[in-house]
């Protein structure tokens, strides 16, 4: 059973960070892509950040670069998101996702992905 689970979300201040991790069992870790996505209340699912399946290349929604940093542990089969300076706009449930197909994606199309996290609830007070 494929399973991605989300954790480290939580209440933070306007300004602080927050690490949310995703592990995934299952299924095949390495040579896979990985992204983050995030809803906010009454919005669209949107791309935050995803990474490439051997860690090399990265890529982050315009308004997040600077702020955030998306890693893996291959050897953990687990997905970070670092989120830094944040703001109460980012108060979202986030979800890890893993690509459906092996190597090279375009990462900020939700499409690309095949098996998606429960979520994690982060919310930023001002």
């Amino acid at each position: 059973q494929v399973q991605l689970v989300e954790s480290g979300g939580g209440l933070v201040q306007a300004g602080g960070s927050l690490r949310v991790s995703c592990t995934v069992s299952g299924r095949t870790f390495t040579n896979y892509a990985m992204a983050w996505f995030r809803q906010a209340p009454g919005k669209e699912r949107e791309f935050v950040a995803g990474i490439s399946w051997a860690g090399y290349n990265t890529a982050y929604a315009d308004s997040l670069t600077g702020r955030f940093n998306i890693s893996r542990d291959n050897a953990k089969a687990t997905v970070y998101l670092q989120m830094n300076k944040l703001k109460p706009e980012d108060t979202a449930v986030y979800y890890c996702a893993a690509a459906s197909v092996p190597y090279s994606i375009q990462l900020p199309l939700a499409e690309n992905y095949a098996d998606w996290g429960q979520g994690t609830q982060v919310t930023v007070s001002s």
